[in-house]
């Protein structure tokens, strides 16, 4: 079958791009192995938030006699969070697959493209059959899974990921995490507001090497004040499965540790989903370790085929995906000059208090040698943070010391998220660290810390 364009993987890029090409005339095929939505609706961003939503709920009980509010106990249904992560998730991903399957010109198709030349795909169909399709343009938005540590041992255990993890039936009584990326942090605090043990592993000196000393200790202090165990310095040797229990032999600072526990989560990181694609037929260029290199565009080394998403390597967050969208289909339906070039990457870790950032941080500005000033302040500081009982984590900026224009934020409070986006938007319009020192805020806000924030490079 002969399409105008074919979209492999429907998360965040390949959805709404499949839409638009179909809207734009072109007959589109889009292909998809599991379930509309990706990562992100399915096993990531939703699932994940709703849960720790659940968390965070537990925590504020906990913890609210110093509000003056005595609650005579609590308990955590486990089952019914599942259950009301499952219904987040199956409203997304039928809002997004009922979308797709009522625009004109899209042909939904569930099963595992591969290519078998230069255009042309083979898709195993999930019913057992088979289909050739051939297109003129090719979308790849397949997407990263759980990478998995070789570690002698750990195929003889049912270790977890961020997937199976979320699937799990029973709140484990002692959880230890090989890994402290963002992933480790959400799902082991998640899990302590739970009621298990938590002991995070980490192989490096520190944990979060993209965040800068001062806010990776700040969280640091913020797990131990939950009794969360870090580990840093720390490579897994040996993992033993013995008398119901799970052995891990470690070496600490080169001292041999072991840890028994009930459940391993593995989260050391993702692996692009590009091996079985079939990309060595078609002069697509991968590197080293499978991610798809690309252009300030978006396009491959193969012309007609684009790659979009966290399988081209790169900051791999939903919104990047969708922006990618957004520029394949400012060049491509509207033969416009869009580019990844200089665009800003924020995010943010859903711990509590989140941890919101954007641009660069001040360990890579002196990297780079920029000229800069650092404006700090504790949440002890913030009229807003001490009102609500929260005074957890700092706020920190980075500013450009010739022109005065924010180059980088992190923000670890209460509405990190969204306080850092305030910043971005400073960023975006190239207003000055003196514009926002002296702006007017609602009274009592997070936001308006931003005028003490900035006020702080006065001393």
């Amino acid at each position: 079958m002969k399409y105008d364009a074919i979209v492999i993987g429907s998360g965040q890029a390949g959805t709404p791009l499949s839409k638009k090409l179909a809207e734009a005339g072109m007959k589109t095929a889009l292909i998809e192995k599991r379930w509309v939505g990706g990562t992100c609706v399915n096993d990531g961003c939703s699932p994940t938030k709703a849960m720790i939503s659940s968390a965070k709920l537990a925590w504020s009980v906990a913890n609210s006699e110093k509000l003056g509010i005595h609650v005579g106990g609590y308990t955590v249904d486990l089952h019914e969070i599942l259950g009301r992560k499952n219904e987040v998730v199956l409203r997304m991903r039928g809002g997004s697959e009922k979308g797709i399957l009522k625009t004109e010109n899209l042909d939904l198709i569930y099963g595992t493209a591969t290519f078998t030349g230069d255009k042309e795909i083979t898709v195993k169909l999930n019913t057992g059959e088979t289909q050739v399709l051939t297109a003129d343009q090719f979308f790849l938005n397949v997407g990263e899974y759980p990478s998995i540590p070789e570690v002698e041992g750990i195929e003889e255990i049912e270790y977890l990921t961020s997937t199976t993890i979320m699937e799990l039936q029973e709140i484990p009584e002692h959880l230890v995490i090989i890994g402290s990326g963002y992933i480790a942090m959400e799902f082991g605090q998640m899990y302590r507001r739970f009621g298990s043990k938590v002991t995070i592993l980490e192989q490096s000196e520190r944990i979060l090497h993209r965040e800068d000393e001062d806010i990776a200790d700040e969280i640091v202090k913020i797990f131990k004040e939950e009794e969360i165990e870090i580990i840093t310095d720390c490579k897994v040797e040996l993992i033993k499965k013995e008398e119901g229990s799970i052995n891990l032999f470690l070496s600490v600072a080169e001292t041999s540790k072991n840890i028994s526990c009930s459940h391993v989560l593995v989260a050391i990181g993702r692996k692009p989903n590009t091996a079985d694609l079939g990309l060595d037929v078609t002069g697509v260029e991968i590197n080293e370790k499978g991610y798809i290199q690309v252009n300030d565009k978006l396009e491959t080394s193969k012309e007609g085929i684009f790659a979009l998403g966290d399988a081209k390597g790169g900051p791999a967050f939903t919104h990047i995906a969708y922006d990618d969208y957004r520029i394949i289909q400012e060049n491509v339906i509207n033969k416009g000059d869009a580019s990844t070039k200089d665009r800003l990457v924020p995010y943010c870790m859903f711990i509590d208090p989140q941890l919101g950032r954007v641009g660069i941080t001040e360990q890579e500005a002196k990297k780079i040698g920029k000229n800069v000033i650092v404006a700090t302040i504790p949440n002890t500081s913030v009229a807003r943070a001490i009102e609500t009982g929260d005074t957890r984590g700092m706020m920190k900026a980075v500013v450009d010391a010739d022109s005065g224009k924010i180059l980088g934020a992190s923000v670890l409070a209460a509405a990190g998220g969204e306080v850092v986006t305030i910043l971005q938007m400073a960023m975006i319009g190239g207003v000055t660290y003196e514009q926002i020192k002296n702006g007017v805020f609602a009274h009592p806000t997070y936001a308006e810390s931003l005028n003490n924030l900035f006020m702080s490079l006065d001393k």
